[in-house]
C-alpha cells in the first residue's frame, strides 16, 4: 500500500531528537501518532544507521503489554533492554494507559513521571511518548517533568497531506474530504459505506469508550446530546450556560452548566475538539465567553451527525481552522467594535473576524467566505477586515481557484485549494 507522507511532523521529531527533553506525541486517538513514531520515525532512525536493538517500542494499549502500565514494571523492563555505549530510543504508545485518573488528581502520585525523569538520567537514553489526553500536557502535570517535556501535537490529515496521497481533480478531492475527513484509515476503506462506518465507530467504539472509563461519566445521554449539538453547531458562539438551556427546552433533559462545563473540558482535553476564545482586536483583551467550538475531523463530525447536516460554508471554516493549527498557529476569533453615526444618534456595533492567526512575532486577519457572489456579500465580509485599525496582514478565503490577488485596501484574496495546498499562502 502507499505510504501516507507525514513530512510536517517527522521533522518536528527530527529537529527534536536528542535534545535531552522526553518527547511527548500528542492528539486525538486513531490520527496517525503511533504510525509517526513507530515506522515514520522508526525507518529514518534505521536510515540514519540505528540498529533496531536500540529502539524499543512499548504499544501499552497491545494486550501484549498490559503488564507494563505499572510504572515499576515498565521501568524495569526499559532497564533490561538498554543496550550499554550507545543511544537507545525508547518509544511508549499511548502512555496514559500508566496514569490512573486518581494520580492526575493528586500530582504527588504521579509515578510515571518519577520513572521517565530518571530515565532521562541515563545520557544514552532517548524517550518518545504518545498520549490521546491533553490532560497529560497541563502545566500542573508538566511541573512533574521539570520542564523537560516537549510537545508534538499530531492532527488527522490536512487536505494537502490527503490529495497528496489521492491526487486528481482538487475540487473533487476537497468535497471527498469535506464528507470523510482526514483520519487516515479512512483511506483504506474500499466505498462509502465503509468509510462511514468506520468513522461512526470510532466514536462509540473508541473515543466515548475511553471518555466514559477515564472520567466515569454518569450522565452518558448528556454527553451523547452535547457531542451533537457542538457538531451540529461547529462555528457557532456558545457556553455551557447556552448548550443546558437548549438540551432543557429541545431534548428535555436537565443538566447544570457546571455538568455541561465539565464535559466540554473532557471533549476538548480528548482533543475531539478544540475551542478557539473570542478576541477583542482593539481593546486587545480576551473575552471569557462564549466561545467556538470546532471538530478535530470534520469526517467525524459528519459521522456524528450521520451525515445528514452538510452545511459548506460551516464545514469550510472549520477545515481553515484546523488547516491553520496543523500549520502551528495559534488561532482565535476576532471581534471588532466601531461606533455607527444615523441621525445624529450613535450606536456600537460588533462584527467578527473568523480567524486572528498569531505566528511569532507575525499576525494575521483571515475571513473564511464561501462565495463572494455579489457587492453586498463582498462589503459585508470586508468590513470587519477595514475596522481594526492597525496594519496587519488581512486575507479573505473564498471557495474557488483564483490566483491570489490583493485589492486597493490591500486586502490579499485567496482561493481555497491555494489557501490549503500551499504552507505559506499567507505570505503572498
Amino acid at each position: 500500500m502507499q505510504e501516507i507522507k507525514r513530512d510536517t511532523y517527522l521533522q518536528r521529531l527530527i529537529d527534536k531528537k536528542e535534545n535531552g527533553l522526553i518527547k511527548v506525541i500528542t492528539g486525538i486517538r486513531r490520527c496517525g501518532k503511533s504510525y509517526l513514531l513507530f515506522y515514520l520515525y522508526h525507518d529514518y532512525l534505521i536510515s540514519q544507521g540505528i540498529e533496531e536493538n536500540q529502539i524499543l517500542q512499548i504499544p501499552l494499549d497491545d494486550d501484549m503489554f498490559t503488564q507494563y502500565r505499572d510504572p515499576a514494571e515498565l521501568s524495569k523492563y526499559i532497564r533490561s533492554k538498554i543496550v550499554e555505549h550507545k543511544m537507545n530510543y525508547i518509544f511508549i504508545d499511548e502512555v496514559q494507559y500508566a496514569i490512573s485518573n486518581k494520580e492526575l488528581k493528586n500530582l504527588d502520585e504521579v509515578k510515571l513521571y518519577n520513572v521517565l525523569n530518571g530515565l532521562l538520567r541515563l545520557r544514552n537514553v532517548d524517550i518518545y511518548v504518545t498520549g490521546s489526553n491533553s490532560k497529560l500536557l497541563t502545566k500542573d502535570v508538566l511541573t512533574a517533568f521539570r520542564g523537560r517535556g516537549d510537545e508534538v501535537r499530531v492532527y488527522p490529515l490536512s487536505f494537502k497531506e490527503y490529495y497528496n496521497f489521492v491526487g486528481g481533480d482538487k475540487s473533487e478531492a476537497y468535497e471527498e474530504y469535506a464528507m470523510y475527513g482526514g483520519m487516515p484509515l479512512t483511506l483504506s476503506k474500499k466505498n462509502d459505506m465503509e468509510k462511514m462506518q468506520y468513522l461512526r465507530s470510532l466514536f462509540d467504539e473508541v473515543y466515548f469508550k475511553d471518555i466514559s472509563e477515564r472520567y466515569d461519566i454518569e450522565l452518558k445521554d448528556v454527553l451523547e446530546n452535547l457531542t451533537d449539538d457542538l457538531c451540529s453547531s461547529i462555528g457557532s458562539l456558545t457556553n455551557s450556560s447556552k448548550i443546558a438551556r437548549t438540551l432543557q427546552s429541545v431534548k428535555q433533559i436537565k443538566v447544570s452548566s457546571n455538568t455541561i462545563s465539565k464535559y466540554l473540558d473532557y471533549l476538548v482535553e480528548s482533543f475531539l475538539f478544540q475551542v478557539a476564545k473570542r478576541y477583542d482586536v482593539k481593546g486587545k483583551k480576551y473575552f471569557e465567553y462564549p466561545s467556538k467550538y470546532y471538530c478535530t475531523d470534520i469526517g467525524l463530525r459528519n459521522a456524528k451527525l450521520n451525515f445528514r447536516q452538510q452545511e459548506e460554508t460551516h464545514i469550510m471554516e472549520n477545515i481553515m481552522y484546523n488547516e491553520l493549527l496543523c500549520r502551528g498557529y495559534f488561532v482565535d476569533v476576532g471581534v471588532v467594535e466601531f461606533v455607527n453615526t444615523k441621525n445624529g444618534k450613535k450606536s456600537k456595533t460588533q462584527v467578527e473576524i473568523d480567524f486572528v492567526v498569531n505566528a511569532g512575532s507575525k499576525k494575521y486577519y483571515i475571513q473564511s467566505a464561501l462565495n463572494l457572489s455579489d457587492d453586498e456579500k463582498m462589503n459585508t465580509e470586508l468590513r470587519p477586515l477595514k475596522n481594526t485599525n492597525d496594519f496587519f496582514k488581512k486575507i479573505i478565503v473564498s471557495k474557488t481557484s483564483m490566483k491570489p490577488w490583493t485589492d486597493e485596501d490591500g486586502i490579499l484574496h485567496l482561493g481555497l485549494y491555494e489557501f490549503l495546498l500551499n504552507d505559506h499562502s499567507l505570505d503572498l
